[in-house]
């Protein structure tokens, strides 16, 4: 170790890096990871040490899934308060999604209205996609310019009327012109025509809003998809896939070289359709949480990576909009903060290791939305970590969670591992479910 400019070294016996997990120091210098080191390194004179024994040190994770909902529906979610349940769960870089907030991100103007409020309340690093309506094609490029991460949009309707869903010639219009700068387009994939002729019965039983959202809904907006990807040579990411029936076909355009992507998320990984309860709609979300069989094949997908990346799909409102009935009450999981434990409790009951977790919800998510310095632990890296317990266990209780509206479909869960600590730019952000002051920075897309 140098010595030169480190100001802190973090060090376990477990550190997940891209090369595997083991014993190391982490040099830390002006907040940048300066060097990963073997354990028994010395520490240069003036350095601080944190030793966090058998804990294991992960890179922060990168949640590039999270309604925040501020300005204009702040009593659902706001930076504050979801920033805040990010570093609480290791979420050290989120990207906030265009919708739900008033206004929507789809103006250049709008996007800095949404950056001026989250610039002071941001205790994570937080970035922001563009959305892609049928009335802004002509805004997407400034908005690319001006930072976005991608533009994200609905194939069906959003639930909010001002943020509509594009038709499929609207679709090949706005990704063609999103191509034609090299941007990313990343899908809510539900086909409406087959939502329009699914049975549509109301009420508290959760088996009949299941069959109101098919599988052929998402399988058939996704063939559609990829087929406008590959003729237009486009980039496109599937959102918040839950039909394990579209696997095939998307492993299939990954080999023929389509450049699509596909996400997961903790509810569809953990929690299953037959453990609904009647009148629950704390576990309604868009596309539905599905069968345990369902569940098992996405998993599969997630080990051959055809299944890329791991993110929330953070959705939050208020307690009043969550009705008993399915039909109508606010379809969105809210599990900013339990992400981490969730997933990590179902992987290591199916075989598989924190290395695949860091890969999944840090490595892969940065690397999606090009962020080059967060995602690993290594040098050059920014130096943002969570420390896991991951042997510890803790049930969720809703009172103790962070985000504004304590409702989740995760209470009463017993769950396999405890954040210790967040750090972000060297600095620890969050310690034992105590935040620090904010010091999250704004995000831009990497030219």
């Amino acid at each position: 170790m140098s010595g030169q400019d480190v100001n802190l070294v973090l060090r376990s016996t477990r550190v997940v890096t891209p090369e595997g997990t083991r014993p190391a120091a982490v040099a830390v210098a002006g907040g940048t990871i300066d060097a990963v080191l073997p354990y028994d390194a010395d520490v240069p004179a003036g350095a601080r040490l944190e030793d966090f024994g058998d804990d294991v040190l992960l890179p922060g994770l990168v949640d590039t899934h999270v309604h925040v909902n501020d300005p204009g529906r702040t009593e659902w979610e706001g930076f504050w308060t979801a920033t805040r349940a990010a570093a609480a769960g290791g979420i050290t870089t989120l990207l906030d999604m265009p919708l739900n907030s008033l206004p929507p991100t789809t103006t250049v103007e709008n996007l800095r209205t949404k950056q001026g409020v989250a610039g002071p309340k941001a205790h994570v690093d937080t970035g922001f996609w563009g959305g892609a309506i049928p009335s802004n094609v002509k805004d997407l490029r400034p908005l690319h310019e001006a930072g976005v991460f991608g533009f994200k949009c609905f194939l069906s309707p959003s639930g909010v009327e001002e943020f509509p869903e594009l038709d499929q010639e609207q679709l090949a219009r706005s990704m063609a012109e999103i191509a034609g700068f090299g941007g990313l387009l990343i899908v809510h994939a539900e086909d409406p025509h087959h939502l329009a002729d699914a049975p549509q019965r109301p009420g508290p039983a959760y088996a009949d809003f299941l069959a109101s959202r098919p599988r052929d809904a998402e399988n058939t907006a996704i063939e559609g998809l990829i087929a406008h990807a590959r003729r237009l040579n486009a980039r496109v990411h599937v959102l918040h896939l839950s039909s394990s029936d579209a696997l095939p076909l998307i492993a299939a355009a990954k080999r023929e070289g389509v450049r699509v992507t596909v996400e997961s998320c903790p509810h569809f990984l953990t929690l299953t359709a037959e453990e609904v309860p009647d009148g629950a709609t704390e576990f309604k979300c868009c596309p539905p949480i599905r069968e345990a069989a369902n569940q098992d094949a996405l998993w599969a997908g997630l080990a051959d990576g055809t299944i890329d990346c791991v993110v929330s799909d953070h959705s939050p409102c208020t307690t009043d909009l969550k009705t008993s009935d399915f039909a109508s009450a606010w379809g969105g999981i809210s599990s900013l903060q339990l992400g981490l434990p969730a997933i990590w409790t179902e992987a290591r009951r199916r075989g598989h290791s924190l290395d695949d977790v860091v890969r999944w919800m840090s490595a892969a998510p940065a690397e999606l939305a090009g962020l080059t310095r967060k995602g690993a632990i290594e040098a050059g890296r920014d130096a943002d970590f969570a420390v896991l317990a991951p042997e510890a266990t803790f049930t969720v209780d809703p009172a103790e969670l962070f985000h504004r509206n304590q409702v989740t479909a995760y209470a009463g869960k017993t769950l396999h591992g405890v954040v210790r600590s967040s750090w972000l730019r060297g600095v620890r952000i969050a310690s034992d479910g105590e935040l620090a002051e904010p010091t999250g920075r704004l995000l831009e897309r990497e030219r």
